[in-house]
């Protein structure tokens, strides 16, 4: 099997953890940033189908939530942001603080 498919298959899907945060603007967004080391891994690998603003479609599971949304590059933290809905939210019992395990895969 080719290496970019070996890598590829690899980071189809993977289950991580972080913890839950709110966005410090107007808005109330809250996110998880991707552990730094994967998020390096999916802009080597899945950078060049990347959308507006950098940003990478994937599907999410927290719980029994499941959800396609898409995470968008930090810069300053080099990292990738997940943004996390009220309604997952709200439904998966989270709060700003939170440790939370998800899964999450690149729909390339």
């Amino acid at each position: 099997m080719p290496r970019l498919a070996w890598a590829f298959d690899s980071m189809a899907e993977k289950m991580l953890r972080a913890k839950l945060w709110v966005y410090q603007g107007q808005a109330s967004w809250q996110f998880l940033s991707l552990p730094k080391g994967h998020a390096k891994r999916l802009k080597q690998m899945f950078g060049g189908i990347a959308r507006g603003f950098g940003s990478l479609p994937v599907s999410v599971t927290i719980g029994a939530t499941t959800w396609q949304t898409s995470v968008f590059p930090d810069s300053k933290a080099g990292t990738y942001l997940l943004p996390i809905k009220a309604q997952v939210r709200k439904k998966e019992g989270l709060k700003p603080g939170q440790m939370v395990s998800f899964s999450l895969r690149v729909l390339a």
